[in-house]
C-alpha cells in the first residue's frame, strides 16, 4: 500500500521507523523543512510544501497515493486543513497527541491566539521563558518591558526577536532537572508556550508546577470538521494496518 506520511514531530518519526519496517506498506515521509536539519528518516523522505491544496491533490494523485496520515504539529493547523481538502475520497487520518492539562494548583490560563496571551503577561516587568516557535516571536515585541528568554530549536530572524531576549537553541527531550536549573538560573518568574503536549517538552511544565510559576498556552486549533482523529502511535498504525487487510 502507497502511504502518505506527512510528519516533522517525535509521532511522525515512530511511524516512520513502523512502516520502514513493515514490507506492506510503501511509505513516504513528507516534512515541511520548517527545522534546518531534521533527524534522519528511514523512509524516502521529501522536504518542502506542495504548493497548496492543488498542489498536494496532485501529488497524492501522481504517486498513486493509497492512504494519507497526518502527523504533523499541532499547531500545523493550515497542513491539516490542506490534507482535509485535498484528501478527496483518499483514506485520510489524523494523528493529533494528547493536550496538556492543568492540574489542581496551577496558575495555568489558555489563550485562542497570541495577542491575547502577550496582552496577558501585564505590564510589570517579568522574565518570561518563551517556547512558542521561532515563526511567532513577533507579537512580544509589543512588551518590551519584560525579558524573554527564548528556546527554539533553530535561531530566529534577528528581526523577530523582543528587544530584551535571551536565546538558547536546543532539541528536546528536556529532562526534569535541567529544566527546573534552567528556571532557577534564568531567574524566569512565567513560562509562556504553546499547548503542544507530548512527552518531549513536558518537563518544563513540570518544573514550572514544582516552583509555583505561572503558565500562559496558546490553546490548540481545532481540526476540520469531520477528520477522523487519533490519539497515539498504535492507534494509527491498528489504522493503517485495517486498511491494508482490507485492500482500501
Amino acid at each position: 500500500m502507497r502511504v502518505l506520511l506527512l510528519g516533522g514531530t517525535t509521532e511522525g518519526a515512530a511511524l516512520a521507523r513502523a512502516l520502514a519496517d513493515d514490507a506492506r506498506f510503501q511509505a513516504t515521509l513528507s516534512l515541511a523543512g520548517v527545522t534546518r536539519a531534521p533527524r534522519p528518516q528511514p523512509l524516502p523522505t521529501r522536504i518542502g510544501g506542495f504548493g497548496g491544496v492543488e498542489g498536494l491533490a496532485a501529488y497524492l494523485r501522481d504517486e498513486r497515493i493509497e492512504a494519507l496520515l497526518d502527523a504533523t504539529h499541532p499547531f500545523a493547523a493550515q497542513m491539516t486543513r490542506n490534507a482535509a481538502a485535498a484528501a478527496g475520497g483518499l483514506p485520510l487520518l489524523r494523528l493529533d497527541r494528547p493536550a496538556w492539562r492543568a492540574q489542581p494548583g496551577d496558575d495555568w490560563h489558555e489563550f485562542p491566539d497570541m495577542p491575547a496571551l502577550v496582552e496577558s503577561l501585564g505590564e510589570t516587568p517579568r522574565r518570561i521563558f518563551l517556547t512558542i516557535g521561532r515563526k511567532e516571536l513577533a507579537p512580544f515585541q509589543a512588551a518590551p518591558w519584560h525579558h524573554y528568554v527564548v528556546r527554539s530549536v533553530d535561531p530566529p530572524p534577528p528581526g523577530l526577536l523582543p528587544p530584551h531576549a535571551t536565546l538558547i537553541t536546543a532539541t528536546g527531550p528536556f529532562a526534569l532537572d535541567d529544566e527546573l536549573a534552567l528556571l532557577r538560573g534564568h531567574r524566569i518568574a512565567l513560562v509562556a508556550t504553546k499547548n503542544s503536549g507530548g512527552a518531549a517538552t513536558e518537563a518544563k511544565l513540570q518544573a514550572a508546577r514544582r516552583l509555583g510559576l505561572p503558565m500562559r498556552l496558546l490553546a490548540r486549533p481545532l481540526p476540520p470538521p469531520g477528520l477522523a482523529v487519533v490519539h497515539d502511535v498504535a492507534a494509527a498504525l491498528a489504522w493503517l494496518h485495517d486498511l491494508a487487510e482490507r485492500g482500501a
